[in-house]
């Protein structure tokens, strides 16, 4: 299916570019989430109406994610889990609880910004976790993991 861009898409493309992709994919994530449209003639013209207006709307969010991202780089972040005596945590530390500890600081993230390419956190100890804010906003955040004795 044939859609245009309505703002970023990471691995797909930017504001405004017409793509082919899977019909599920469109139907089911890109056009509920307001990220694309059909690619139509009157929806190409539409867009083309409104292109400026939806770039200054980019602009600003890719602005605030920035100046968010400014405050929460180096950040560091204490969470406390139950652990034995050789480290391991009982249970794990996952990008829900990154989320909601970051959250708690004062910035708002959601556990879907939360990037953990390794998996949950299994151990005692400083983790660097990223933090993508925008698709073209990435931090990192420093999670410090400290171990309970049970």
């Amino acid at each position: 299916m044939q859609v245009i861009l309505l703002e970023k898409v990471v691995n797909l493309g930017n504001l405004g570019d017409v793509v082919k992709v899977k019909d599920g994919y469109a139907r089911n994530f890109l056009i509920p989430q307001r990220k694309a449209r059909r690619a139509t003639d009157a929806a190409v013209a539409e867009f083309e109406t409104k292109r400026a207006e939806l770039e200054k709307a980019a602009a600003e969010k890719l602005a605030a994610a920035q100046a968010q991202g400014e405050k929460l780089n180096g950040m560091t972040v204490q969470i406390s889990q139950k652990a034995g005596v050789d480290g391991r945590l009982f249970g794990s530390v996952t990008n829900a609880d990154i989320a909601e500890a970051v959250t708690k600081q004062g910035f708002a993230v959601e556990k879907a910004q939360i990037r953990m390419p390794q998996g949950p956190l299994k151990v005692v100890g400083d983790h660097t976790v990223a933090v993508a804010l925008h698709t073209d906003v990435v931090v990192d955040v420093t999670v410090s993991v400290l171990g309970e004795q049970a």
